[in-house]
């Protein structure tokens, strides 16, 4: 099996190295451009990207894929390198760009995606966070044939993941990374001594996990106590869930519902476990905490060097 991969973030990498690991030929590897990180905004290379350079492997990275639209250019750049190393499929996960009908249509095999929910629940960009913010208790990972909808092709392989009462983004991507590798080796297996037979999605119970919008980031303290913990940890470590105190800034990490009331955003209490805040249902006893510029730290230590000012209530995020 000749392949392309697509994809661009860590749980990308993942794949792309179980699928290098495995012996199968990677012709091409297509990322999304370096982005400016870090206190320097320097350009950074995707991990997928940093991978594929290490193992020798070619990388292109489009900013676009419409041969009709503003990166056309790139869109035919990128065409040639693909219809050059004629792949038998393209493995694609957490790329970044949709895929228009040439590249869908390109390789024999089409494009096999590999999508972090158990489809159709958790269609779109953030499904990790959207599962762990909805309370869901569990999750996994879909091989998908892809089609013209966004994630609404035929399911090759499911398998099902539980959501700890501690997972974080973080902490379930690292699983689901890990079983999306497994499951797509698996099927890329089948499909060389035969055809994957796809079955189609259900109608009933589709949902889309709509990309993370910046104004989430801020904490309403009005939402219950158990809607804002579930955020903390969908919400970490990107973007994480902050709030503002005395004109500083504080990002919240880790909390534990705790019963009580209070006005919303208020600190009721800052002892050396934690900084209990009164929600519009229920406290939140924050447990890990971190002041602009400094570290994540457990509530104890960051105690030590900051104070609650008198009175101190969070602002909520405008309605």
């Amino acid at each position: 099996m000749r392949l392309a991969f697509a994809g661009t973030p860590d749980f990308a990498r993942v794949a792309l190295a179980r699928l290098y690991a495995a012996g199968f030929e990677i012709a091409l590897v297509l990322s999304q451009p370096d982005r400016p990180a870090g206190r320097g905004m320097k350009l950074l290379a995707s991990p997928v990207k940093s991978f594929a350079l290490e193992h020798g492997l070619a990388v292109a990275q489009p900013r676009g894929l419409r041969r009709d639209g503003k990166y056309a250019g790139d869109a035919a750049e990128a065409e040639a390198q693909l219809r050059a190393a004629a792949p038998d499929v393209i493995v694609v996960a957490a790329y970044g760009l949709i895929l228009p009908a040439w590249l869908l249509e390109l390789p024999r095999h089409g494009c096999i995606n590999v999508h972090a929910s158990l489809l159709p629940r958790w269609r779109g960009a953030a499904p990790i966070q959207r599962a762990i913010e909805a309370g869901d208790d569990v999750t996994g990972v879909t091989i998908m044939q892809m089609d013209a909808g966004l994630d609404t092709g035929a399911m090759l392989l499911a398998e099902t993941v539980s959501i700890g009462a501690d997972s974080s983004a973080g902490s379930l991507q690292t699983e689901l990374a890990a079983l999306g590798g497994e499951l797509v080796v698996r099927a890329l297996g089948t499909l060389a001594s035969g055809p994957l037979v796809g079955r189609p999605q259900p109608e009933i119970g589709v949902t889309y996990a709509h990309k993370i919008s910046k104004a989430e980031a801020t904490i309403d303290w009005r939402e219950p106590a158990t809607t804002i913990e579930r955020r903390l940890r969908a919400f970490d470590p990107a973007p994480g869930a902050r709030s503002v105190v005395g004109g500083e800034t504080i990002t919240c990490w880790r909390g534990v519902v705790v019963p009580g009331g209070g006005t919303p955003g208020t600190i009721v209490a800052a002892d050396g476990a934690a900084v209990i805040v009164a929600c519009g249902e229920g406290r939140l006893a924050l447990t890990e905490l971190q002041r602009a510029g400094g570290r994540r730290m457990a509530a104890d230590a960051f105690l030590r060097g900051w104070t609650p000012p008198p009175g101190a209530v969070f602002a909520s995020r405008e309605a």
